[in-house]
């Protein structure tokens, strides 16, 4: 039966669910990233923009994960990783996702015929250490693609873990 208009949905539609799930993790491993910076910076004027940016990126974090029992599926929480290998690879295919998509910006804003074939050379070579960072990291469990369960599970536990590393 279709969704009543007339009243609010039970759960996350699929396409919302997965663009949280991308907010959540980038901003995770963001977030574990700025707090291990935060203690090597002396300058207190960028001290006070890393703090502001963690306690931001904590606050987002923390609210999105509030709409994840609203996520498709169920049983997702229980398992937390201890390594991490998942918080390096996952970094990694952040930086090659994000070379992808400023790369391909970058050719559309192209004028000149030897830029525009050294930028999609090095699109295309963004594109293959994608591949190789997500086969590596889905052959080891580390981005179940596939199951959403697992998938928004694994985005918890980073989650967690980057709100509860100190500063």
């Amino acid at each position: 039966m279709e969704q009543s208009y007339n009243r609010p949905p039970q759960h996350l539609a699929w396409h919302e669910t997965l663009e949280i799930h991308e907010l959540v993790a980038f901003q995770s491993i963001g977030l574990m990233k700025l707090k291990k910076a935060y203690r090597e910076i002396t300058d207190p004027d960028l001290k006070e923009i890393y703090r502001q940016s963690i306690h931001a990126l904590s606050k987002n974090i923390s609210e999105l994960l509030q709409f994840y029992p609203m996520a498709p599926g169920s049983d997702r929480f229980d398992e937390e990783r201890v390594d991490k290998l998942p918080f390096y690879s996952g970094d990694l295919l952040g930086l090659a996702k994000t070379s992808v998509r400023n790369y391909a910006i970058a050719i559309t804003e192209t004028a000149t015929d030897s830029v525009r074939i050294v930028l999609t050379k090095h699109l295309m070579g963004a594109i293959d250490l994608h591949a190789k960072i997500y086969q590596y990291m889905y052959k080891r469990g580390f981005y179940p693609s596939y199951n959403l369960n697992k998938l928004l599970k694994n985005d918890v536990n980073l989650a967690n873990k980057a709100l509860s590393e100190p500063i």
